[in-house]
């Protein structure tokens, strides 16, 4: 299919074997804040769950998530970062839907809620007001209706005690930022019942074991 060419094969995390029988196709997206190991569950997530899993992640590998890794790292427009973010995704969710229509189960590291959440609270801490609303309608337009979203729950002194204080912010402003982000992931599960909170403080086992009998429940 022509529209994932343009991916390198780092996009696709983890690809199980293609000769096993498609017990469901899904859209399966993990969220949280830094910290709160989503990565390390959405990979346990795509070993463990049945039928022909791929797991992805944002931003991609492709040429316009190493323009959004660049933008990350010099100083461009806030406004430029969040659309950065938002075309990497225009194009990834071309992917998503290939791989759905192939009966994939896919798995995605960080989606669309990552953007309103994190662009949110980092335009609010440049006091450029409440971005929420446009952010989450411009992002809706372009992104695929995941079936679940897992948000990883952790408070965000433990996260940063977790990811041992990384980035360029100091602890204060740090753990003031990851506040911002939690309430801005609270919003978004308050508008979407397909979000499902869990526990982060539980074992990394106990949390895989959560989402999957979630799955299960939903029969999806």
């Amino acid at each position: 299919m022509q529209a994932l060419s343009i991916f390198s094969p780092e996009t696709v995390i983890y690809n199980a074997n293609q000769s096993e029988s498609p017990d469901m196709a899904a859209f399966i997206v993990v969220e949280g804040i830094d910290g709160s190991g989503k990565s390390t569950a959405a990979k346990s997530l795509a070993e463990r769950v049945k039928g022909r899993a791929v797991l992805t992640r944002e931003p991609t590998d492709s040429w316009i998530g190493k323009a959004v890794r660049a933008g990350e790292k010099g100083e461009v427009s806030p406004y430029l970062d969040a659309l950065l973010f938002m075309a990497d995704r225009a194009q990834h969710t071309l992917s998503i839907k290939g791989w759905l229509d192939e009966g994939r189960t896919v798995i995605c590291d960080r989606y669309y809620h990552s953007t309103v959440a994190y662009q949110t609270a980092y335009l609010k801490g440049r006091s450029l007001g409440d971005n929420f609303d446009w952010l989450l309608e411009a992002n809706l337009r372009i992104s695929a209706s995941p079936d679940t979203t897992f948000l990883l729950v952790l408070d965000p002194e433990k996260a940063i005690e977790r990811a041992g204080g990384r980035g360029d912010f100091s602890r204060f402003e740090r753990l003031e930022f990851l506040k911002d982000v939690q309430e801005t992931y609270e919003r978004l599960a308050q508008q979407d019942k397909s979000i499902i909170r869990i526990d982060a403080e539980k074992t990394p086992e106990a949390i895989v074991e959560s989402m999957l009998e979630h799955i299960e429940g939903r029969k999806i």
